[in-house]
Formats: C-alpha cells, structure tokens, sequence
C-alpha cells in the first residue's frame, strides 16, 4: 500500500472536499483518505496508481498533482 499526497489547489468549499471525497470512495484500492480543505490536500492509503486518483479527481473538476 502507498502513501500519496495530492495538491488539490482548486478546492474551495466544504462542497468541494465532498466531490473529491467522492471521486476518491469511486477507486478501487483505496483503502483510506483524508481530504483538507485548509491544506488544500488529500492524503490517500492506496493501492491504486497515482495517476487514477489524479485522474478520478479531475473528472469532476480539479487539477490534482502529487506532492513528493
């Protein structure tokens, strides 16, 4: 299982995080996640690849990237 980060800059709302909460609850092997919307960040125990998550995001609406 991994450990990713993701920058979600375009978070704004509490409606935000519960539409990348969502895209996150949508893959399979995501184990865990914990989405911040002070941080503007979403920490993710996977075992999925980082570009679905990243992917699973931006369809429905935010860029994503990992932060090493």
């Amino acid at each position: 299982m991994s450990k990713i980060v993701l920058s979600i800059p375009g978070m704004k709302c509490g409606g935000c995080v519960s539409n990348v909460e969502n895209a996150l609850k949508s893959q399979a092997g995501v184990n865990r996640f914990e989405v911040a919307l002070e941080s503007k960040t979403a920490k993710i125990d996977a075992d999925t690849p980082v570009s679905a998550l990243i992917a699973a995001i931006q369809a429905v609406g935010y860029d994503a990237e990992q932060i090493e």
